[in-house]
């Protein structure tokens, strides 16, 4: 993802290294043309005191300077005086500035005429040395600029960071937020341009405010609604059956329509109440093997009609929603019953695990072909639809009961088919995200 600050440092940066980069190259030419302006001027004063000192006979010797070099030609056209690096023979020049090469180097000189007696005068000036001269010195003035930058990003750095500081606290906000909580989000001292972004959010969470409660008034009205009439239902059909002197095949496969339809608007209503986004949380310590045993008690019936065989084994502990988590085992235990063959054997197995607790119910039916395993989770989803070989009813909400309580807790939910026949749902509660969700519940009340 791309990084809002790092893209206005880079972004500051390039342009201070630019602008400075072109501030440094204009003060560079111009502080050459300056220092040679200079050198010039100094070349040129340097041609005056030879034009007014007195002339020197021939026999005096040449003078040795690196930097500056000079001839002094009488009006004959003899050499009279010079310095080491310059020839022994007069040099032919133009009057004024020129650039020559002597003795391996490039010199800038000047030819001055005039004096008493009239006398040439040529002062000559190595061009590596005046440019090197001249460089140091420009670089003695820049240098400080290009050991600034790294300060210069620095506080960049801490002043965008200080500049963004509202967004990361409103990231903050958000992330903290729970997801049943739809209040305002409030910044303190949020700057002009932030405020449109807050509004829009604001909007957006009054938005799923409204349509959540939406939802949550028709879950109610569905609960009365359907209910209702299919209870009433279900009594008339038990009373005709009464009034009928004769079984009637009709009115059995009635009833037990009636009665799917009945499971049907339970699950969905339990669906809609499991979802981790309107479930209402009320977070405790819950004893696994104690909710198991309370859960098992409810569904016995129906396991011993097909002489099935339940087994109970291990303890554990966590913090979740007792409703729920009851619902879930549940779920699981009238799965196992209904899709295991008459005598066959149903394990729930409780332990403490590293990082949590699981559950796990065990079945030896026919287990689901592993290409329908990642499938039976969809809603409404069944292996062999309405035909299933067990032959028993059902609507295919069941296990995405189980994955909504699941993820309530922060849970794992796992299928796989056992080696010895069978099917195996495994619930791993992880401790810490249970823990944390309890503290944020906990929090709320």
């Amino acid at each position: 993802m791309r990084s809002l600050r790092r893209f206005l440092l880079i972004s500051l940066l390039a342009v201070l290294m630019l602008s400075n980069f072109v501030a440094a190259l204009h003060g560079y030419r111009a502080s050459m043309a300056k220092a040679e302006q200079l050198l010039d001027d100094k070349l040129f004063d340097m041609a005056g005191h030879f034009l007014a000192m007195p002339l020197p006979d021939g026999a005096s010797p040449p003078v040795d300077e690196q930097l500056q070099a000079f001839q002094l030609i009488d009006e004959q056209g003899q050499l009279r005086w010079r310095s080491a690096q310059m020839p022994v023979t007069a040099l032919q020049l133009p009057d004024g500035f020129s650039e020559e090469n002597v003795g391996g180097y490039r010199w800038r000189m000047l030819q001055r005429r005039g004096g008493e007696p009239l006398r040439t005068v040529i002062v000559a000036e190595r061009l590596d040395l005046r440019y090197q001269l001249a460089e140091n010195v420009i670089m003695e003035s820049v240098a400080p600029v290009l050991l600034v930058v790294p300060i210069v990003g620095l506080l960049l750095w801490l002043i965008v960071g200080r500049g963004l500081s509202s967004l990361t606290r409103l990231a903050n906000l958000l992330r903290r937020k729970r997801s049943d909580d739809f209040s305002p989000v409030r910044v303190e001292h949020a700057p002009e341009e932030l405020q449109p972004v807050l509004e829009s959010i604001n909007q957006l969470l009054r938005r799923l405010d409204a349509a959540f409660e939406r939802e949550r008034r028709f879950s109610a009205d569905a609960a009365h609604e359907l209910r209702t009439p299919i209870s009433a239902i279900q009594i008339h059909l038990h009373n005709l059956r009464a009034e009928l002197s004769e079984p009637s095949e009709s009115l059995d496969c009635l009833s037990a329509d009636v009665a799917r339809l009945a499971h049907l608007v339970e699950q969905l209503l339990l669906l809609h109440r499991s979802n981790p986004e309107h479930y209402p949380r009320q977070w405790e310590t819950i004893d696994l093997a104690a909710l198991a045993r309370e859960v098992s008690s409810a569904c016995f019936a129906d396991i011993d009609a097909r002489q099935q065989q339940l087994s109970l084994q291990g303890e554990a502990s966590i913090q979740g929603d007792r409703f729920a988590l009851g619902i879930l085992v549940e779920n699981l235990l009238r799965n196992a019953n209904k899709y295991s063959p008459p005598g066959a054997s149903i394990d729930l197995r409780i332990r403490e695990t590293d990082d949590g607790a699981s559950l796990c119910v065990e079945d030896s039916g026919p287990g689901i072909p592993e290409a329908q395993l990642a499938r039976v989770r969809e809603r409404f989803y069944r292996v062999g639809g309405d035909r299933h070989d067990s032959g028993q009813s059902g609507c295919g909400l069941g296990l995405s009961i189980v994955e909504h309580i699941a993820q309530l807790h922060g849970a794992e939910l796992r299928l796989e088919n056992r080696a010895e026949g069978g099917l195996r749902v495994c619930v791993q509660f992880i401790e810490q995200r249970g823990e944390r969700r309890g503290a944020d519940v906990a929090g709320s009340d």
